[in-house]
């Protein structure tokens, strides 16, 4: 299967790659995908990594009224920003608005930022005060919205067609976003103020060649390592993440090193361990995930053996790992199974131990984030148009489903802050 299909139709319609198999594997979809796992346990071998070197609780108690008992004032509502399409049908209308409770998950809409088109992922400003989201079209472009009034302070060109992905560099002075269409990476500086500058960089991947079914590179996510001067661009089309030293002064990319997978995995989506030492991979063509080590003096990644999601045989697109910040935990997003796999992380985050999969409480589960607490996990399910919001238990990484999923439409991406 051809999971990479290129952009189909202009800006005013159709579905773009990342639009993705929503519309490529729909029509297979409807008679090919099974339903969704029931939860289980699943022993499965654990992977090893290849050697390398070395809340808040809420507010204080009310003052006791006289003959009532005390009271704790419940958490104030935290905000949730929705990704989607704007030019397909039964799409949004820009980036969806809506909060959250923090404890009971329960999510209630409040309106959306409009004037940015197709904007299907998100990410946030270290300081919390400017929001990012590209536009995923045949003219790419990048766009910053003042979270404060939600004001759109602009938009600028990734150089590239198809942008699916972007991510902020820990600094907060550069974006990084990445191209699906044309296979590119690019870097814009962000000002005091949030706003974006002229791009400082695009880089395009030229070599290796193509993997097995598709015809030309495609950038599927671009992030900075845990040294933060090396960045890594996943691409989906070559079988190959890409590392780059960024000049953190002049916003500029040179290649450093390329670890390349077993040809036809598909790439899309890398997770570093809180350690520093390892990552996951999520190999989205040939449904199977990886852990790498990472040595972060010369950035080189260095890819294990592929694994198991867990999701049996059956029609399975990996979408998105996370991992809980003590390094205990890893959730994988499985599209076409439709569930979430639960993985222990051990051997200090060089292996993977399948757990289980849980339903994801909606259709074709796209993207998941913790919320700041990692209380709760968020799943965009984009063919149900819809957010899931599990509950995380601290102790054994159990997900339980929090009541009924929030309507939003195309969901492909939640973002809680």
């Amino acid at each position: 299967m051809n999971s990479g299909a290129e952009a189909a139709g202009g800006a005013g319609g159709g579905w773009s790659r990342r639009r993705f198999v929503g519309a490529l594997a729909g029509a297979v979809a409807a008679t090919a995908l099974p339903a969704p796992a029931a939860p289980r346990a699943e022993p499965a071998d654990a992977a090893t990594a290849p050697s390398v070197g070395s809340p808040p609780t809420g507010g204080p108690a009310s003052p006791a009224v006289e003959g009532s008992a005390r009271r704790t004032p419940a958490p104030a509502a935290r905000p949730l920003f929705i990704g989607t399409y704007t030019s397909v049908e039964g799409g949004g209308k820009g980036i969806g608005l809506a909060t959250y409770d923090p404890v009971t998950g329960a999510v209630e809409g409040t309106g959306t930022v409009t004037g940015v088109a197709d904007p299907s992922y998100l990410a946030v400003h270290p300081d919390g005060r400017t929001l990012y989201a590209v536009d995923e079209r045949p003219e790419g472009r990048v766009t910053a919205v003042r979270l404060a009034g939600h004001k759109v302070l602009g938009a600028r060109s990734t150089g590239g067609s198809g942008p699916c992905h972007l991510s902020v560099h820990p600094s907060g002075r550069w974006l990084l976003s990445a191209n699906y269409g044309s296979g590119s990476v690019a870097v814009h500086p962000i000002d005091a103020s949030g706003a974006l500058g002229e791009r400082t960089a695009l880089a395009r991947h030229t070599r290796p060649a193509p993997g097995p079914g598709q015809q030309g590179p495609h950038a599927h996510q671009f992030l900075t390592g845990p040294d933060g001067s090396h960045v890594l661009a996943v691409d989906l089309g070559t079988d190959t993440v890409y590392t780059y030293r960024l000049d953190t002064s002049e916003g500029t990319l040179a290649e450093v090193s390329q670890a390349h997978t077993r040809p036809g995995a598909g790439p899309r989506h890398l997770t570093f361990h809180p350690g520093g030492r390892f990552a996951y991979l999520a190999n989205e063509v040939d449904n199977t995930v990886v852990v790498c080590g990472y040595d972060g003096k010369n950035g080189r990644l260095t890819p294990g053996k592929p694994q198991s999601t867990g999701t049996g045989t059956g029609t399975n697109y990996p979408a998105q790992f996370l991992v809980t910040s003590d390094g205990a935990y890893a959730y994988l997003a499985n599209r076409g199974a439709d569930c979430l796999t639960r993985y222990a992380v051990e051997a200090d985050g060089a292996r993977l131990r399948l757990l289980d999969t849980v339903p994801a409480g909606g259709d074709f589960p796209r993207q998941i984030a913790f919320s700041p607490d990692e209380r709760l996990l968020f799943a965009a399910n984009q063919r149900s148009g819809t957010v899931s919001v599990f509950h995380v238990d601290g102790a054994n990484g159990d997900l339980e489903l929090a009541g009924k999923p929030f309507a939003s439409p195309v969901a492909v991406c939640a973002l809680p802050l």
